[in-house]
C-alpha cells in the first residue's frame, strides 16, 4: 500500500506552515532546514511503502533464510498475532511460514534469549506472558533511555535532523485515516509511522549503542502498547491529544529546550503504562 492522497505540494507546505508559525522567533531556525527538508521529501516519496495486509513482513532478500524466518515470527509475536501465553504449535508454524521444523526451532531458540518465547519440558514453546510488574519496569526504563537519546540529540542535532523530524511528523498527520477503522493491520501501520517520528528525534543522538538499547526496549514494550492502541487510539480525542503532545515536543526540540523536551517525552511515553497499570492484562 502506498501513501495515498499525498503529493509534493502537501509535503513542501508542512515546513512553510511550521516556519510561519514560528516567525516571531526567527533566530531559532536556520534557512537550510527548508533545503534539507526538500531533499528528505524526495527520499520519502521513493520509500513510501507499507506491508500489505495478511502478510507477515520478512527481512530483505539479501539476508539468510533463518533470519527471514526469525524476523517474521518475531513480528507476529510483537504485533499480537500470537498472543501472550499462547502455545506455539509446530504444525501451525510450519503452515504459516512454509518451512520445516529445524529452522523454526532455531528461530524459537533465539526468541527465548530475547524473552519473547518460553519453553517448558513436555509442553513445548509458548509466547512469553505479560505482567504488570514487567510492564512497569520496561516502560520506565524505556522512558529514561529515550530521555538520554533526546538530550544527546538536542546537543548534536543539525539542520538535517530538524528537517527529518518535521518530515516524520507530517507522515504521522497524514496517516490518521489508518485509525478510522478497527483493522489490526492498519493500526500496526499507523504505529510504525508513529514510531518513525520518535526515531527521527532519537537518531540525532548519534549513538548506535543507545539506539540499539532503545530499539530492544521498544520491542519489549510493543506487546503492552498494542493493547493500549486497540483500546484507545480509535478514540478521536485520544488521537488529538497525542498530536498536541507531538507538537509541544517538536517546539521544545527546535528551541533546544532539553528540560522541557525531557518532561514531555516522559509523559508521552508513559501514557500507555498509566492507562493499563490498573487493568487486567
Amino acid at each position: 500500500m502506498g501513501c495515498t492522497g499525498l503529493d509534493a505540494s502537501d509535503v513542501n507546505n508542512v515546513v512553510i506552515m511550521y516556519l510561519c508559525q514560528r516567525l516571531l522567533a526567527p533566530t531559532l531556525f536556520n534557512c537550510s532546514v527548508v533545503f534539507q527538508y526538500t531533499v528528505l521529501r524526495l527520499h520519502y516519496f521513493a520509500d513510501c511503502t507499507m506491508t500489505e495486509p495478511g502478510h507477515s513482513p520478512l527481512a530483505p532478500d539479501n539476508v539468510s533464510f533463518g533470519t527471514r524466518v526469525l524476523s517474521a515470527l518475531k513480528h507476529d509475536i510483537l504485533s499480537g498475532y500470537f498472543e501472550p501465553g499462547e502455545k506455539l504449535k509446530m504444525a501451525r508454524l510450519k503452515e504459516r511460514y512454509q518451512i520445516g521444523v529445524s529452522p523454526l526451532r532455531e528461530a524459537l531458540s533465539q526468541l527465548i534469549e530475547q524473552q519473547l518465547v518460553v519453553v517448558e519440558n513436555q509442553r513445548g514453546f509458548t509466547v512469553h506472558p505479560i505482567s504488570a510488574s514487567e510492564m512497569k519496569d520496561i516502560y520506565h526504563t524505556r522512558a529514561e533511555i529515550e530521555v538520554l537519546c533526546l538530550n544527546k540529540a538536542i546537543e548534536l542535532g543539525d539542520d538535517s535532523w530538524e528537517a527529518g523530524i518535521l518530515a516524520a511528523d507530517h507522515k504521522v498527520k497524514r496517516s490518521a485515516h489508518l485509525l478510522n477503522k478497527e483493522s489490526p493491520t492498519d493500526i500496526q501501520r499507523w504505529e510504525a509511522i508513529h514510531q518513525d517520528f520518535h526515531t527521527a528525534i532519537a537518531t540525532g543522538c548519534a549513538s548506535p549503542t543507545l539506539m540499539h538499547v532503545r530499539r530492544a526496549l521498544y520491542e519489549k514494550a510493543s506487546r503492552y502498547r498494542n493493547v493500549w492502541l486497540r483500546e484507545n487510539m480509535l478514540d478521536e480525542a485520544v488521537f488529538d491529544a497525542n498530536q498536541k503532545e507531538h507538537q509541544a515536543l517538536i517546539d521544545a526540540v527546535m528551541e533546544r529546550d532539553s528540560a522541557a523536551a525531557a518532561q514531555l517525552i516522559r509523559q508521552h511515553l508513559l501514557e500507555p503504562y498509566r492507562a493499563l497499570k490498573d487493568t487486567a492484562l
